[in-house]
This record gives C-alpha cells, structure tokens and sequence, in this order.
C-alpha cells in the first residue's frame, strides 16, 4: 500500500468505515452474524476500525489480537471464582469485537487472502473449544485451587472436543466439496432432502440448545452460575452447567452430521 493510500484511508470517519465494512451482505449472512454483533459489537466495531486504520496493523495482525484475547478469556475462566467469570465475559466480548474488525479492516483497506480465513477459523476453533475446557477446569476446582486434574476436567475436555466437531463438520463440507471440483455451499445446498430432517433442523434451529457452547453464552451462563456458585459456597451450579453443555455437545455432534449427510450439502 502506497503512502498516498494510507493518508486517504485516514481521513476516513467511523461512518465511512461502517459504510464500507458493514455492507447489507455481511449483516445478513446466514447463522454467521451473532445476535451480540447486531445488538451492539457492530456498533462499536468501526470506531475500534477507524483506530486501527491509523496503525501499521494488518486485517490479519488483528485476527491475532482476536486469538490473543479468546484465549486471555480461556486462561481467566479456568483461573476459578466470581471475579475470573467477570473478566471472561468482557475478554469474550473483545473476543468478538476484533473478530468484527478484522473483516471491516480487510474490507477497508481491500486486502484479502486465505491466510486471514485461515486464521480467523483457526482461532475460533482454539478459543471456543478451548472455553467449554475452561468450564471443565472451573468445575473441578480452577487453576488456582491447584486442582486440574480429575473427572470434571476430563468432562470438558470430552466437551470441548464435540463443540469442535461440530464446527469441523461444518467446514468439511467445503473441504469436501472444493476438493471435487464443485463450489463452496450456498443456502439453497443447505436444504434437507427429507421433510422429517427439516422438521427436526426447524426445531432445534428454535431451541438454539448449541448456542450454549458458543463463546459469548458460555461465558454469560459460566457467570450467573459462578454468582450461584459464590452465594451458595461449592461447585455444584458449575458442574450441572458442564453436564448440560457435554450432553449438548455430543448429541449436537451426532445431530449435525446426519444433518450434514442427510442434506444437499455433499450431493
């Protein structure tokens, strides 16, 4: 990039990066928006954005932040007690904040590679699998307690794996379908051949039960129950939220699957 261009790309406003790096396209992407950029993480993104424009980081320097910052967020959760629950949930929101930035980064400065998807799946593998495991450590004691090691922690370390899998099943597809020949999947692929699928898709596409491994739910259920937690001295709200999120993960994993198999997806 040209020193001409770097000048023209700062006397840009936060208006001006909302408007290129929030086109209508990506706040409508299908189950790729989360209900926290709609509310507010898109509305603070392209000032972060707009600073970020008047510092020599790349869209990808950024998506490291994001990885940094998740992973600051696991760390903190398995520390244990009331207050490493506060901080994950804001860590978890910077989490997602940089993961705004980056794409509005990328978008403003038109710079895009197949390192940054890379990296950016890449984090997002690391630092949700990586939090569901921190609700294990929290469970058996916390990092601070010195106690890791144990049931509980193998628990979510068995929970971690499937919220894994599950995003893994997602982007097999196009792994699968690319090294075909074919395109990546659109929506229409994602329809299901058989109407009683589509009706089990619809329900739990109403339920929502798997947003419970996800970051930004994790990290807000990990808090209420660590203040249950804290005023009724133990672990024990802990630990049903553990056995809830593994039996989440491994029937979701099993579900999602057949839902990838039983779809247009691979056909």
């Amino acid at each position: 990039m040209t020193s001409t261009e770097s000048k023209n790309l700062r006397e840009l406003s936060p208006a001006d990066v909302r408007r290129i790096g929030q086109p209508p396209a990506v706040l409508t992407r299908r189950n790729a928006e989360h209900w926290a950029g709609l509310l507010y993480l898109r509305k603070v993104s392209p000032y972060l954005t707009w600073a970020f424009l008047r510092t020599p980081l790349s869209p990808d320097g950024v998506t490291w932040l994001m990885i940094v910052a998740g992973l600051l967020g696991v760390v903190v959760l398995a520390a244990g007690g009331l207050w490493s629950a506060i901080v994950a949930v804001l860590l978890v929101n910077l989490y997602l904040l940089l993961d705004c930035c980056d794409g509005e980064l990328a978008r403003v400065k038109q710079r895009f590679g197949v390192e940054g998807i890379y990296l950016d799946r890449f984090g997002h593998y690391v630092v949700e699998g990586g939090l569901v495991a921190a609700l294990g450590v929290r469970a058996q004691g916390g990092l601070l307690s010195g106690h890791v090691v144990g049931g509980w922690a193998e628990l979510g370390a068995f929970a971690a794996l499937g919220a894994v899998l599950i995003k893994a099943e997602t982007d097999l597809v196009d792994v699968a379908r690319l090294r075909t020949g074919r395109t990546a999947t659109t929506d229409d692929d994602l329809a299901p051949r058989s109407s009683t699928v589509g009706a089990l898709r619809r329900i739990a596409s109403l339920l929502q039960l798997n947003r419970l491994i996800l970051a930004m739910e994790l990290s807000i259920a990990a808090l209420l129950v660590a203040i249950y937690d804290a005023a009724a001295g133990g672990l024990a709200a802990t630990r049903v939220l553990l056995v809830v999120c593994a039996v989440i993960a491994a029937a979701f994993t099993v579900l999602h699957l057949a839902s990838v198999l039983l779809s247009r997806r691979l056909k």
